[in-house]
């Protein structure tokens, strides 16, 4: 089955930058479109982005300029670039996969299990 396995997070400082990646396993990677979301302490989880297969990307208005998706199909990674990170960025940060999901308010059947992305002020 489908496994992810995300990293990359940590500390950082307001207006600075930090890349998460995504490894997935188990199945072909390139057939996949991937996305991230997010999730603030005491607030709903919230689409950040997501990439297909065919390099297509789609992102929250939240993001927008400060956030690039990409993907290398031949190390099964996706990435999730962060710029001009601000503190309301802080959560955890989840990568999910899909045959057929893309865009935000659709569905995705696979998740990992999350990186912790904080951001001082």
């Amino acid at each position: 089955q489908v496994q992810l396995v995300e990293s990359g997070g940590g500390l950082v400082q307001a207006g600075g930058s930090l890349r998460v990646s995504c490894v997935l396993s188990g199945r072909t990677f390139s057939s996949y479109s991937m996305a991230w979301f997010r999730q603030a302490p005491g607030k709903e989880r919230e689409y950040v982005g997501s990439i297909r297969w065919s390099n297509n990307t789609d992102y929250a208005a939240s993001v927008k300029g400060r956030f690039t998706i990409s993907r290398d199909n031949a190390k099964s990674t996706a990435y999730l670039q962060m710029n001009s990170l601000k503190p309301e960025d802080t959560a955890v940060y989840y990568c999910a996969a899909d045959l057929w999901a893309f865009g935000e308010g659709t569905t995705f059947d696979h998740w990992g299990q999350g990186t912790q992305v904080t951001v001082s002020s």
